[in-house]
């Protein structure tokens, strides 16, 4: 193996030392596997992993980056290039004789070095799987792939069963590198993710280690192939009940003299998400760890206090990010409610839709309003449209992922007063997950109506819409400042004002 001139800080015993030879043996023995798999044939696809080395931050680890142009199944360790943390070559291999081609170092190496710049990445894994580059011909438009209520989305980083898993599609180019740009914005634009496809080409996928990006590998290629599956079968990989992929757009021939109920969503609905995650989700923050001190021994704290402890007992299990154990109570109480605050502040850093937090955080926000620290906001519409459908007779109720005390707080401290007298209920994730359509069985039998379509549902979040739409509730889907994106051909109404309902 010729080594480079520079070797800022590696002395070349260290590149010819046992951790550097291990994961270059390591990085030959996955792609003899990965060829197997049908991900590297055609000399396609590469690997890179860092050399992991305890002493040294990972950040400056060196990187061991497979050859381009050979055949992956027949590599061997001393194939292999060594790279600075910086990227440059610091070791390259020694030419073989013909038919073999010069060596050269991976088309991939920039859009390796991007996970291992921007998402800390131990090790990074391009594909040319069949099933990877399939899925997105599915919809040529698209820009995204989801699937969601798979098992398998649990191998991924940061979701679970209930989670959609978004992808983000960026356009294949002529040249590997070219693609360096583009994938650098979805990885900014798509910070939850762990991989980005290329149409037509295949996929990129990075994890904080060899054995986390090879488990994400295998979880993403099985889910890419369950999509095209049900697509053949005429079903829709991103709806949660995985029912027929809707052609036509939503029937409006629904008139209001058959809705009885409309229940509504709140934040990016009534209310801007900029209130939820500019205040009262700071508010909360900042005042954890006081609220915890000053309550800590009433009855209502020691139930939010288990109730978190559970959840976090479970987030350790599940190898959730930020998660920290939580001490026994006699540990001591400053011990209890720091890991309480440092669990709490991760929780709302990563919007978790979860009881434990919405419970305890409603709490906190009681005490805000109490002492007018904190005033909620509404959408100026909001307020005639309850009173019009009030008026009408027509029943309103608020479902949200906020506990109930939240949601009765919000909307009766309002800069238009108190709208309760326009309400006839709250649901909150009690009633079971927003994106789960048994959830919205499950308000249709407590509302009573005749025909789950008698209700009208109306959120921002298409998954929600979804599922309320798989339990046959009508659903619109609101438009406001700020929402997220839906997907091209979501086949709902949609609105931008209550004016419109």
């Amino acid at each position: 193996m010729a080594a480079a001139e520079e070797m800022v800080g590696f002395p070349q015993a260290y590149l010819e030392s046992g951790e550097v030879k291990e994961t270059s043996s390591l990085v030959t023995e996955l792609c003899r596997h990965f060829y197997t798999q049908g991900w590297v044939s055609g000399t396609g696809g590469s690997i890179t992993i860092k050399v992991h080395d305890a002493s040294i931050p990972k950040p400056d680890q060196l990187i061991v980056m497979s050859p381009s142009g050979v055949q992956k199944e027949r590599m061997q360790p001393e194939d292999m290039y060594i790279l600075s943390p910086n990227g440059s070559v610091l070791s390259a291999p020694s030419p073989k004789p013909y038919p073999n081609k010069l060596p050269k170092c991976t088309d991939c190496a920039p859009l390796f070095m991007k996970a291992y710049e921007m998402r800390n990445a131990g090790a990074v894994i391009h594909s040319h799987g069949m099933e990877s580059c399939l899925v997105t011909m599915l919809n040529p438009q698209a820009k995204e792939f989801r699937i969601t209520h798979m098992e398998m989305i649990k191998g991924i980083q940061g979701h679970g069963y209930y989670d959609e898993l978004v992808v983000p599609i960026i356009e294949n180019t002529a040249y590997e590198n070219e693609l360096t740009d583009s994938l650098t914005k979805a990885i900014i634009a798509y910070p939850k993710a762990t991989a980005v496809l290329v149409r037509n080409h295949g996929v990129y996928i990075w994890g904080d280690s060899w054995i986390h990006a090879k488990t994400q590998a295998e979880c993403y290629h099985y889910l890419f192939d369950a999509a095209i599956k049900l697509h053949q079968l005429g079903l829709d990989a991103a709806s949660p009940e995985h029912g027929p992929i809707q052609r036509a757009i939503h029937s409006q021939n629904q008139t209001e003299s058959t809705r009885r109920c409309i229940v509504l969503d709140i934040e990016g609905t009534t209310t801007p998400i900029t209130f939820v995650t500019d205040v009262l989700f700071p508010y909360a923050r900042e005042n954890v760890g006081k609220h915890l001190n000053l309550m800590y021994d009433t009855a209502e704290t020691q139930e939010d206090i288990k109730l978190l402890r559970s959840q976090v007992e479970e987030d350790l299990r599940q190898g959730v990010t930020g998660a920290v154990p939580v001490p026994h109570a006699d540990e001591g109480k400053d011990e209890v409610i720091a890991a309480m605050v440092s669990n709490v502040e991760a929780m709302i850093k990563a919007d978790r839709k979860i009881t434990a937090l919405k419970e305890l955080q409603g709490h906190i926000w009681r005490t805000g309003f109490q002492c007018n620290e904190l005033k909620s906001v509404v959408f100026e519409d909001v307020t005639d449209a309850l009173e019009k459908w009030h008026s009408s007779g027509t029943k309103v109720y608020i479902y949200s992922s906020g506990s109930r005390l939240a949601q009765r707080l919000l909307f009766g401290n309002t800069t238009y007063g108190d709208l309760r007298k326009y309400l006839s209920g709250f649901f909150d994730t009690t009633i079971g997950n927003k994106k789960e359509s048994k959830s919205y069985k499950e308000i249709t039998e407590t509302l009573g109506v005749d025909d789950p379509s008698e209700i009208l549902f109306v959120t921002d979040v298409y998954q929600e819409a979804t599922a309320a739409k798989a339990a046959g509730l009508e659903a619109i889907i609101s438009i406001r400042p700020g929402n997220a994106s839906l997907p091209e051909n979501h086949g709902f109404k949609t609105v931008t004002s209550f004016s419109q309902i």
